[in-house]
């Protein structure tokens, strides 16, 4: 394959197969259960092979269908484990690699980024990817000052293929809606789209990562590889090692889990406060837990990669959602009601009860209550089920609430993040970051947390969470104006704070 499947009718005729896919199946299943098959049986294998097919096709297609793949992937906790299962290979094999562009045309790619002497910049190049992505692909490189490097390339056609993939797939949000449940597959389609422009704009996307890499320099707890050079559709960074998350969900023993989860929560709070940017694209691929040489587990620190997806959030995350949070804690059912109101999550024509609002928000307040949590599948798949059942109440009320625009971002990176966390089974001190980052949470005396681990079933002893293993390190944030080798890279940075 050379580049991305560009043309319109070609990437529509792809993801048309889908929805004829899933009617075709629930026919087959139809007749398997008059045959005498058990209605679970079937639905199983419907769901197996339902799976293979949805995921083959996104990860092809790279650009918006995969992109939308990897973002589904992180909800796979969600699921009932009779669904989950056949689904985990497919929905992780997204977070890792894509079909790769040829070397001849990788080669081409960068004569004409950077000249027909491209080589000369460095001591070493492999033309076999390490990675393939939604919109481009890295390489593993030597630059010539020594420095081991991650250059990212984007795919001829990458912005089309994006937009003509989201615009098809909102046309499919009903049929895609089970993978996510909770979670409304249009809005984020939509707001996909409204993020093209910026994923596609690389001096963008070096930029965001020159100002987190100034704020996390030499900081003990997050790495954030510097920039070493921008050209249109080229990203290069600094090689950064580690161990993917996606290993560590794989096979990582519970210390590497804790640890990793641990700075994955604190990234987010601390890290939004610090930088100013909300780092949207939360899922295992884009994360790394770094060792430190002869230091114990919990020193290592936690890498971040892709920078083309943030929010940006110059104050921080806003102060109403810490104190709506503190709030619930101490059972103020009026005032959440007030601060939800503001916020405009509660529509002025609309007429709700404080105290129901307060039974729906408390089960998902349950990681800040108590010292210390330890997020599993099965906790999530609880609160998924509570609110996805449309003859629930929860349900009911949940679809009369409204998530305001400018939280919308907010909201999936927050459920992104929480089911990273069930895939890894970690155990949080989730209060403390609340405390360190979340605006408006510490501003007033806190009840004091329960001493308790965190859910009813920590589930230490299950098997380890699906994850696959990325066999090649993915860098997908790289860049910077620089251009010669060793050349100090410039561009916007921030004093850390």
């Amino acid at each position: 394959m050379s580049d991305l499947p560009r043309k319109a009718v070609t990437r529509t005729a792809k993801l048309a197969t889908l929805p004829l896919s899933f009617a075709g199946r629930a026919t087959w299943g139809l007749g398997k259960r008059i045959g005498g098959r058990s209605a679970e049986l079937v639905g199983q294998e419907v769901q197996q092979r339902t799976a293979q097919q949805l995921f083959s096709v996104l990860g092809e297609l790279k650009g918006g269908a995969m992109k939308l793949g990897q973002a589904l992937s992180v909800f796979e906790s969600a699921l009932p484990e009779s669904v989950a299962g056949p689904y985990r290979a497919a929905l992780t094999k997204l977070q890792e690699a894509a079909p790769p562009m040829p070397a001849s045309s990788v080669v081409r790619a960068m004569a004409e980024r950077l000249g027909e002497d491209w080589r000369e910049r460095f001591e070493e190049f492999d033309e076999r990817p390490a990675a393939a992505a939604s919109i481009g692909q890295v390489h593993r490189a030597v630059w010539a000052d020594g420095r081991e490097v991650a250059v990212k390339i984007q795919y001829p056609g990458a912005g089309e293929a994006l937009l003509s993939d989201l615009t098809q797939l909102s046309r499919f949000a009903r049929v895609l809606a089970p993978w996510a449940p909770g979670l409304e597959i249009k809005p984020l389609l939509e707001e996909m789209r409204d993020r093209v422009a910026e994923e596609l704009d690389y001096a963008l996307e070096a930029d965001s990562q020159r100002i987190c890499a100034d704020a996390f320099r030499g900081d003990p707890d997050v790495v954030v590889p510097e920039v070493v050079c921008q050209r249109d559709g080229l990203l290069i960074t600094e090689w950064l090692e580690g161990t993917p998350l996606s290993e560590v969900i794989a096979e990582g023993e519970p210390a590497e889990r804790d640890r990793a989860g641990q700075l994955l929560a604190r990234f987010l709070f601390s890290g939004t406060a610090r930088t100013g940017l909300l780092h949207a694209d939360a899922h295992p691929g884009n994360f790394r837990l770094v060792p430190v040489e002869g230091e114990p587990v919990e020193r290592w620190r936690l890498g971040v990669l892709d920078f083309g997806a943030v929010n940006r959030l110059p104050e921080g995350l806003p102060p109403a959602i810490g104190r709506a949070l503190r709030l619930s804690l101490d059972g103020s059912a009026s005032e959440v009601y007030e601060q939800l109101c503001e916020e405009g999550f509660v529509k002025a024509s609309i007429d709700l009860d404080p105290e129901e609002v307060m039974d729906y928000l408390l089960p998902m307040t349950e990681p800040a209550r108590v010292a210390e949590f330890t997020f599993t599948r099965e906790w999530l798949r609880t609160q998924a089920a509570r609110i996805a059942d449309p003859r629930s109440s929860a349900h009911q009320l949940g679809r009369r609430l409204n998530l305001p625009p400018s939280y919308l971002l907010i909201h999936r990176v927050t459920l992104s993040t929480i089911g990273v966390l069930c895939q890894l089974n970690a155990t949080v001190r989730l209060r403390d970051e609340l405390v360190a980052g979340l605006p408006g949470f510490g501003d007033a005396d806190l009840p004091g947390p329960r001493e308790a681990t965190g859910s009813e079933d920590p589930a230490r002893d299950e098997e380890p969470a699906g994850g696959g293993t990325l066999a090649a390190e993915r860098a997908d944030g790289v860049a910077d104006d620089a251009g010669e080798p060793g050349e100090e890279p410039a561009g916007p940075g921030r004093e850390r704070t």
